[in-house]
Formats: structure tokens, sequence, C-alpha cells
């Protein structure tokens, strides 16, 4: 009886989270989660965390498999190697195992090396001050600030030309739906946008092989010739969530961190001041309200215990990093916004072998932005109502209207 009534309670959560409102703040759903304990089984047998410590260790533990394919197959999608969204998005290094996970990762890592992320700070100081401009009076912080300025970043790394950049928002926000929504109309429209990507990407790959530039793109074709595993396709799908990761997370730290502020404006104030405490501020940012909100492809291919609790044979993880990063139990008064917390990282980046590659360059890219933005334009304020982005596993805002005046 008592673990009917567990099921339900926390059906009716997860039921609410994917309510409009759910969305849009889901934290008192996590509460009710949380207060069935730091982890409960759902109807359907999912492992459902709640809990920092919990989900930490789950994370870290390479024991959990990436199994994209049981959440395809359930989702009815058995030709799901023949939709280009999927087939795009779910043989990524997002969803690999070791040891393919390992050797694609080595593609990248070079790039985004905390030592070699700090000599991109004047480029990312010069990126942003040109950004501010366009916030003067005014102006949607989204379209003018938060997404432009991780997109000129990321599109500086990668070698994507300046004038193409923009075009790739609506086309990575319809593909990276299938994080969460595999319904026959999201992957249509999640098809289209991948198969547009995929395309222009294949392009430029094939342009930076022929005439090698100073980008990552022309390194990982480079890499081609050196590594008889890797394939074209593999640099192709790598250059696609890298650039969708590098700007729409990023986007979301943007944008969530301002809201944040915008709605603390004591701690604003203190950064706007303090402009030493940016690093601090950033991670309580991140924790506050993850862009990134949950993490489920991950499974169990035995039976196993992590961190006390029991694993059955194929057994579904979904981690609640959103929820995790405001456990009680780990951080004091965790609905409030303190800057200079002194506390555990947030899990917004994930953790173990797949943490996230270029988690160094969104704090640095927030580190530089927040306090440029709060020293350049002290009235800063909310001029309309925020719009938020459909979807909750990447959770953030599409409109946030704002005026300097």
């Amino acid at each position: 009886m008592a673990a009917k009534l567990e099921q339900d309670v926390a059906a009716a959560a997860l039921a609410a989270l994917n309510t409009a409102e759910g969305k849009a703040d889901p934290y008192p759903h996590y509460a009710r989660l949380r207060a069935l304990g730091p982890a409960v089984t759902s109807a359907d047998g999912m492992l459902v965390v709640t809990g920092y410590r919990q989900s930490a260790a789950l994370m870290r533990d390479h024991r959990l498999q990436k199994m994209p394919e049981l959440i395809l197959l359930a989702a009815g999608h058995h030709d799901w190697r023949d939709r280009p969204s999927l087939r795009l998005m779910y043989t990524s290094v997002l969803v690999l195992n070791p040891p393919e996970h390992t050797r694609l990762r080595r593609l990248i890592s070079a790039a985004f090396t905390i030592r070699r992320v700090a000599g991109l700070r004047p480029a990312i100081e010069r990126i942003t001050a040109e950004t501010c401009e366009r916030v003067e009076g005014s102006t949607d912080f989204v379209t003018d600030f938060a997404f432009p300025l991780p997109v000129t970043v990321i599109g500086e790394l990668l070698g994507i030309p300046p004038a193409d950049r923009a075009a790739f928002q609506p086309l990575v926000r319809d593909w990276t739906m299938v994080l969460e929504d595999l319904s026959p109309a999201a992957v249509d429209r999640a098809d289209a946008a991948a198969v547009t990507i995929r395309d222009y990407l294949t392009d430029l790959a094939a342009a930076r092989r022929a005439k090698p530039a100073d980008d990552l793109i022309s390194a990982m074709m480079t890499a081609l010739d050196d590594n008889e595993a890797l394939d074209a396709e593999a640099v192709v799908t790598m250059a696609a969530l890298l650039f969708a990761a590098g700007f729409e997370t990023t986007t979301g730290l943007l944008t969530n961190g301002l809201l944040a502020l915008l709605a603390a404006p004591e701690q604003a104030a203190r950064l706007r001041t303090e402009p030493e405490i940016a690093a601090p501020a950033v991670e309580e940012l991140l924790r506050y309200d993850s862009p990134v909100q949950f993490m489920s492809t991950r499974s169990a291919p035995t039976d196993l215990t992590i961190a006390g609790i029991d694993f059955a044979e194929g057994q579904r993880v979904l981690n609640l990093v959103g929820a995790a990063n405001r456990d009680p139990a780990v951080f004091d008064e965790p609905d409030r916004l303190v800057l200079d917390r002194a506390a555990e990282p947030p899990l917004s980046f994930g953790g173990g072998v797949h943490y996230c590659v270029g988690a160094p360059l969104a704090r640095l890219e927030g580190q530089i932005a927040f306090p440029a933005l709060l020293s350049r334009f002290p009235r800063l304020a909310l001029a309309g109502t925020p719009v938020i982005r459909q979807g909750l596993a990447l959770h953030s805002y599409t409109s946030v209207p704002v005026t300097t005046n």
C-alpha cells in the first residue's frame, strides 16, 4: 500500500512537470518528489533521483550505461537510425559509452582545456562589449544578448561563418526537442531541422578538409587522415552537438541567470560592485536555475547497487538535476540566491566521463557577461513577461523583454 501511494504521488508530480506551469516553475514539484526520499521508483519502473549526493554518485559511476535504444524503442521508433534527428542526436558523444565515447571525446578535449579556454578571455571580453551595444534601450535580452554572445563564441571556435550563425537558433531548438519529446509531430519537425543542420555541416566540413582554417572543424577533419576509426559522419555529428550545446545551454545560463538576478536586486548589486565574486556567482546561478534540468539516458546493464540504491537489470535512471541542485540536505536555504555561497558545485554540467566538455567555456562566458551587463546597465529591468522555452530538459526562455532606462 505504501509503495502504491508513493508511486501515485510520484506520478502526479511527474505529470505536473510536463504542464506549462510545471515547465515554467518545476521547483515545487521537485519538492513533492523529494519528500518521498532522495530516489523513488515510478510506476513504469524508472528510478527518479532528486537527492544531490545520490545524483552525483550515479553520474560518476561508469557501471550505469547509456542505452538510448531503450527510450527510442519504447517510444515506437524502431527505425530511429533512419530518422535524421534521432540518428544525429543518438549516435553523438552525448549518448555513447566508452570506448567509443572516449575516442570521440579526444577529438575535442584539447580545445576546451581550462588553459586553452582562459586564453579566449580577451576575445570573449571584446565580444561581450560589442554585444552589450545591442542591449541599450528597450530590447529582447534573448535575441540581442543571450543568443548572439555564445553563438559568436562557439561559432568562432568551430569555424561557422558569421552570416550563417543566426539561422541555427530555431533549427537547434527544433532538433534538440528529441531529447524529451519523441512524439511523431516533434520528431517530424526535428527531422527537417536535422537535415538542414547535417547538410550544412557536411558541406562546411568538406570545404575545411580541402582548405583547412584555424578552427575546430578543420582540426577534426585533419584528424580523419590519422585515425581510421573516424569518418566524416562522426565529425559532422560532433560539430552539430558542439554547436548546439555551445550556445543553447549558455543562452539558458545567461537568460535564467539574468532573471534570477533581477528578482534578487541585492545580489545583483553585489555582483555589480564586486566583480571578483563572478566565479562563485556563476556557480550559484547554475545551481539556482539550471539550464539543464534532467538527464535520462542511462540504465543499469545488470543488477547493481550504487549509493545505497538497488537497481534491477535494464532499469532506467532519471536524474533530476534541477532538484538535486536545490537539495536542502546539501544547500542551506536552497531556494534563495546567494552569489558567494560556499557549497558543493552544481550538477548542471553532469559528471563522470560525460561531464560537459564545454563547461570551462560556459563558465567563463558567464563570469565575463554578468558583471559587464550589470555595470554597464545599472537600471536594467524587465519590460514585459518572459516567454518560457518549450520543454524541460533544456530549461530557458525564448523571449525576455528588458529596458536599460
